[in-house]
């Protein structure tokens, strides 16, 4: 799901984070949908389905609570509603069945999303397109219906025969034929751009499904705050991505399921940039911030799409279809979770800590990081030092978390004036085993270099780089926690709903300017 950040309104006031509503049991290494499970983890299940329920409702409602600038996510909502529903009594069943249902289903979708006027249906290429001639669920204009229409066949275009990514599954006619269906809704009044819903499990597999889109019906621009067809764009894009991502996974881990729907958007709408309002939230600013923290209620899985603009910078688009299909549990693949699937990729690009730690350090220079970055923030930093002959060593010890980072910035003191005047930089970091990486970013009046320092196993490291004020602005220092270790299955916000094995990790800094 799509959400603004100037239209986010209200979240549960009481709600948890949702993740899907699995239980214990597991199979290929994942928690498998209604297994039986010990009679706590049941209980836990039964809870945590209701949890489902009560959000996607909420969601489709436009009811959900109370503290202000929050809510719950729309298709990821969705999606853990249809996995939750068997670990739900008959009667919730019933409900989540009509939170669930299509908005043609009228008065078999009485929670707040259905029609309340009979539907019309426009269908060419690989889409129809529904919507109601009347009611505030109506588009502004016939021809706004045909302009959906043909953005997205395009959008089909450039995701599936373009890009090389598996066509979302058949609905067996579900909506009138065997056309992807796509529902034009006012849900811009409940602050989404739109979502999407798995629907029906593909036969013979576990983590499949077919399902349908809701778009907003006319992506106002006093209420989404950019042109309608710019809206339109990026969100046809994005939610499409998630029907393709059900074709792979639908219970893959939200935030690889977000960030990488955020991340299309830039390939297939390059001129909108609608994602940058997500930036703020992301690391490349927050570098602090866990790469694969789902925050239900926060930004950071849209603003931490620029970890993906990175790999595709580097080694080509390509290289996240290949994730995708390393994470897939379709026949033949091997079913990983996201950052396992992403280590296992990076593994012939030098390994995940090592492009951790460049992308890190990366997002302290974003200008020379990415082809659009000269508009990007750049990451915080968290130390600055002004070294000077009567001030010249400094230390300080930083806590980084897994898959973060954080960054200490030095600056020559005029009277360090001359060539002769060096920085030594010494590293004392946790051990190899919770992968930590150094860089070090010269900026030089002529130039930039970036350095990486070598590290012992035990995390001990030193670098001696020019330190004069005539020649040297400044040097940046990234600390990257490029831990990938997991217990998994245990319900969290994170990779595998997983517990972080290396969280708050110390790394201690020293820094002192000598004459060679």
């Amino acid at each position: 799901m799509r959400r603004s950040i100037a239209a986010a309104v209200v979240a549960m006031a009481t709600a948890l984070t949702v993740l899907p509503a699995t239980t214990s049991s597991a199979i290929d290494g994942k928690p498998t949908p209604g297994a039986p499970a010990a009679p706590s983890a049941r209980v836990l299940a039964e809870q945590q389905a209701t949890r489902a329920l009560t959000t996607a409702h909420a969601v489709l409602a436009g009811t959900a609570g109370a503290s202000a600038g929050k809510r719950p996510e729309g298709t990821l909502a969705m999606r853990d509603l249809f996995t939750a529903l068997p670990d739900l009594d008959a009667s919730q069943q019933k409900q989540a069945h009509a939170v669930l249902a299509r908005p043609t289903d009228g008065a078999g979708d009485p929670y707040g999303d259905g029609y309340t006027v009979p539907a019309k249906r426009k269908c060419q290429g690989n889409f129809c397109i529904h919507w109601v001639p009347t009611t505030s669920d109506a588009p502004p204009s016939q021809a706004w219906v045909t302009r959906n229409l043909a953005i997205m066949n395009k959008v089909w275009h450039h995701h599936v025969t373009k890009m090389g990514y598996r066509a979302p599954v058949q609905d067996g006619s579900r909506g009138g034929n065997k056309k992807f269906d796509v529902y034009l809704k006012d849900v811009g009044a409940k602050s989404l751009y739109g979502y999407c819903a798995p629907e029906k499990r593909k036969p013979g597999t576990k983590w499949l499904a077919s399902g349908f889109c809701v778009l907003d019906n006319d992506f106002s621009q006093s209420q989404f705050g950019a042109p309608p067809i710019n809206s339109l764009k990026v969100t046809a894009a994005h939610e499409f991505f998630h029907a393709v991502q059900f074709a792979y996974d639908y219970g893959e881990d939200s935030w690889f399921m977000e960030a990488t729907a955020t991340w299309m958007e830039e390939r297939f709408a390059d001129d909108v940039n609608d994602n940058r309002q997500y930036l703020p939230y992301g690391q490349v600013k927050l570098a602090g911030s866990q790469l694969d923290f789902f925050n239900q209620d926060g930004f950071n899985q849209y603003g931490n799409w620029p970890f993906f603009e990175y790999l595709s910078t580097h080694y080509g688009n390509g290289v996240v279809r290949t994730i995708w299909n390393r994470a897939g549990a379709f026949k033949g693949a091997p079913d990983l979770y996201s950052t396992k699937a992403i280590r296992s990729v990076l593994g012939s690009h030098g390994g995940f800590p090592k492009v951790f730690r460049s992308y890190a350090a990366g997002n302290t220079v974003p200008a020379r990081t990415y082809p659009e970055g000269k508009a990007w923030p750049h990451a915080v930093i968290a130390q600055r030092w002004k070294l000077s002959k009567d001030s010249r060593n400094r230390h300080h010890a930083f806590t980084v978390d897994h898959m973060a980072s954080a960054n200490a910035l030095l600056k020559p003191d005029a009277s360090l004036s001359g060539p002769r005047w060096m920085a030594r930089i010494t590293i004392d970091a946790p051990g190899h085993k919770s992968s930590p990486g150094i860089v070090v970013i010269i900026k030089k009046k002529s130039g930039t270099i970036k350095r990486s320092v070598h590290l012992t196993r035990g995390g001990y490291g030193k670098v001696k780089v020019p330190f004069s004020s005539g020649g040297v602005r400044s040097v940046t220092v990234t600390m990257a926690n490029a831990s990938t270790r997991f217990q998994c299955w245990h319900r969290t916000a994170y990779s595998c709903q997983g517990k972080p094995v290396d969280n708050n990790k110390q790394f201690t800094l020293k820094v002192s300017a000598f004459k060679r």
